[in-house]
């Protein structure tokens, strides 16, 4: 098997799983990822091993793979993990945005504002990432990106369910705001602050739900 095809289905099989086409606790059935998503069985075995070692997937001695089951105290330890490499981050984002980052993230704040208005939450949640994201790659710190990744991955059914909580989605764009804010002003303390309070309430969100 190549390389190429090799990656191909590793990366196939972890959007599903990211996305939510694959469920927590779904059996992972070789022949059968074989045939819906056009991949070679030895393709498939090889993703799962890697999916295993990203924590998306685990094995049950004698039933096999299945999608990884996060819970919520899980869940939280991952958000604190997370408020560590954000917030380091987002300190050198604040140093490293030029004018036009300072832009791109205003018109994703603007984008949420409107989906809120619309009261479109599940795409106002997908918004929040792409924020997210964007103040990585501001940043420039490679293995925040690389570790955050990991770490967001495993959190796909907590992120629309904390964004549907009664008044939850206001107060989210208030936060992503004040991060933005702090890192147009290339004030590292502030933006820090900043995230570590909004990945707070979010963990204190998943803790109230």
């Amino acid at each position: 098997m190549s390389q190429p095809a090799a990656q191909s289905g590793y990366e196939k099989l972890r959007d599903a799983i990211t996305s939510g086409e694959l469920q927590p606790s779904q059996r992972l059935v070789e022949a059968e990822l074989s045939e819906t998503f056009g991949l070679s069985r030895a393709a498939v075995r090889t993703a799962l091993v890697r999916l295993e070692q990203d924590g998306l997937v685990s094995h049950e001695r004698h039933r096999g793979a299945k999608v990884r089951l996060v819970t919520e105290e899980e869940a939280v330890e991952i958000l604190e993990a997370r408020a560590a490499l954000e917030s380091v981050a987002v300190r050198s984002a604040a140093r490293n945005a030029t004018k036009a980052d300072v832009t791109q993230l205003r018109e994703l704040l603007a984008q949420m504002k409107s989906l809120l208005k619309d009261g479109d939450l599940l795409r106002v949640s997908d918004v929040n990432a792409r924020l997210h994201r964007r103040l990585l790659e501001i940043s420039r710190n490679q293995t925040a990106i690389r570790l955050t990744a990991t770490l967001n991955s495993q959190l796909v059914r907590f992120q629309f369910r904390t964004i549907l909580a009664p008044g939850r989605a206001p107060q989210s764009l208030a936060e992503h705001t004040a991060v933005v804010d702090a890192v147009a002003a290339h004030d590292p303390d502030a933006a820090e602050h900043a995230m570590r309070t909004h990945l707070l309430h979010v963990m204190e969100t998943i803790r109230a739900s």
